[in-house]
């Protein structure tokens, strides 16, 4: 029997089932065995695991995470691929696949009724809803073992970036403020069907018991991560009194007492000062 990556295999469903590679849904699937199976090996699957994972497709990357796992759990939103992962995934006993939207799945709820030593996610995520995932991910209480992301390559690199770099911002600040990120490898893409303009990237993240910064409000320090990122070529100092409610004066003494440089661009700050600034100001605005 020929595999899921076959481009033969893949355009006879499609012909099958009168399927079309959906737009709407960033549909791309691997073309590529070694990939799939280094995706799935990055996950260190056994059988003390859950899985769960994001956008199926026609089941290429679900049939190799269900050889090792304990479960599979594969949440799908195309309705019109719900038979076909039926018929692809037929064969294994330990997936379960729901057809729903991600982003509106109750996730908490669904792990309830599950028995499982380790909770882990691997996804080929669809690249116009990456992030909102991720994120998603990493707010919520969850205790999650590991996360295996396959996803554009810009986005990867920004989550691992670190501070002074062009792909450095809020969402690296954020995702490492969470979690420990690595970069694995790096998916060309010409192993995808049909081919997307841009290549792609794995990246695996361990979520922190607990972050490494020391912040007094979350939402501040959210809040002033963002701002100084918003206007990339001003100063923080413009940047900040721009886009939150603080005086210039009240953003210049907070610079001061942090010891920043006023004339400094939020590139160029590390989480931690990011961390010391919005504790800072939270101080200050507790004392209005």
């Amino acid at each position: 029997m020929e595999k899921l990556t076959s481009p033969r295999v893949i355009k006879s469903i499609l012909n099958e089932y009168d399927l079309h590679f959906n737009k709407r849904y960033g549909q791309n699937f691997l073309i590529d065995e070694n990939i799939v199976n280094k995706i799935a090996e990055t996950g260190e699957i056994t059988r003390d695991d859950l899985i769960l994972e994001i956008g199926p497709g026609i089941g290429t990357l679900t049939s190799a995470l269900c050889k090792n796992a304990g479960k599979v759990i594969s949440v799908e939103i195309d309705k019109k691929l719900i038979p076909v992962l039926n018929e692809t995934l037929k064969e294994f006993e330990n997936v379960e696949i729901i057809q729903e939207d991600i982003l509106k799945l109750d996730i908490i709820k669904l792990l309830e009724k599950e028995m499982f030593c380790n909770f882990k996610i691997v996804a080929n995520l669809p690249y116009y809803i990456t992030t909102p995932i991720i994120m998603g991910f990493l707010e919520m209480d969850l205790d999650i073992e590991k996360m295996v992301f396959l996803i554009q390559k810009e986005v990867g690199e920004r989550l691992c970036a670190a501070p002074g770099t062009k792909a450095y911002g809020s969402l690296s600040i954020a995702a490492q403020f969470y979690a420990d990120v690595e970069i694995e490898f790096l998916v060309p893409a010409q192993v995808f069907m049909p081919k997307p303009k841009v290549d792609s990237i794995v990246v695996s993240m361990k979520k922190k018991k607990e972050p490494d910064l020391i912040v007094d409000n979350r939402q501040m320090f959210f809040k002033i991560v963002k701002a100084g990122f918003n206007n990339r070529r001003k100063t923080l100092i413009n940047s900040l009194t721009t886009n939150t409610n603080f005086t210039k004066e009240q953003v210049l003494q907070a610079l001061n007492d942090c010891g920043i440089s006023p004339s400094i661009r939020g590139e160029a700050l590390t989480g931690q000062e990011f961390a010391q600034l919005a504790n800072y100001l939270n101080n200050q605005e507790n004392l209005r």
